[in-house]
């Protein structure tokens, strides 16, 4: 018994190191990318560049620790993609980010059809409340239509009728709304669940553990030992992925 105990201290110390690492590595990216967005905007004339935002593909993090950020868990609602896929992106994401919804409207199909679709890449979302309660109530929603199979389609739903700059208004009647467009199934089970204490419970873990690793604004992305932050355009995300695939092969 003594030698399961002592496993179990070793084991939680671990976690806790490669925890700990993971969020300096990711507070020096958000510093790296705060520093690169100043100097870009001492120099720029042309529009706001929090448009585009900002990234740092050359961030590097040791396997294990890329291993640590990724769940890798079968029939997760909130993943998609081959389950052993060479390389797992992870996105933060808040559903009343303008930029996520960017994202998802403009970059996320092309990675699906040349990425995910191709068996390269898993992607894995993990919700964060960023911007109020609203926040923290369309992330529940989105967890709860992904009971019934449809988180991703709940976020295109979202997503498609998001403002190009300005946070969202969701209401409940709107996040009932989207559940529609969405063809989740079970509309009253949906209502339901939106006041499920344990999926809000899980939505704050999540914006925690996010703040904890040192990720402050979002979308914010992980493939492999490279990171990435900001609506970036297309060609930056393919490029992206391809370093990170070819990293994963060798």
């Amino acid at each position: 018994m003594r030698k399961i105990q002592n496993l179990n201290t070793e084991q939680a110390a671990r976690n806790s190191w490669a925890k700990r690492s993971l969020s300096i590595i990711l507070v020096c990216v958000a510093l790296l990318i705060a520093f690169l967005s100043v100097g870009r905007l001492a120099q720029q004339t042309g529009p706001d560049p929090a448009a585009t935002a900002s990234a740092t593909p050359d961030s590097e993090q040791p396997d294990d620790q890329a291993a640590e950020i990724s769940r890798r868990t079968a029939k997760d609602p909130m993943a998609i993609g081959n389950l052993d896929a060479p390389i797992v992106l992870t996105e933060w994401t808040d559903l009343r980010c303008p930029f996520c919804a960017a994202f998802h409207r403009d970059t996320m199909p092309l990675i699906e059809s040349d990425f995910v679709e191709q068996g390269l890449v898993r992607i894995e979302i993990r919700d964060v409340a960023f911007f109020g309660e609203q926040s923290e109530s369309a992330a529940v929603a989105a967890r709860a239509a992904g009971r019934q199979g449809k988180y991703f389609e709940y976020l295109d739903a979202v997503y498609q009728s998001a403002p190009a700059r300005s946070h969202p208004d969701l209401p409940r009647e709107k996040l009932v709304e989207f559940a529609q467009q969405a063809d989740v199934d079970d509309l009253e089970k949906f209502t339901a669940d939106l006041s499920d204490d344990s999926l809000r419970a899980e939505v704050q873990q999540s914006t925690t553990e996010a703040q904890e690793l040192g990720v402050s604004s979002v979308p914010f992305f992980v493939a492999g030992n490279t990171a990435l932050s900001g609506a970036q355009p297309s060609e930056v995300f393919t490029d992206f992925l391809h370093n990170a695939v070819d990293q994963g092969r060798r």
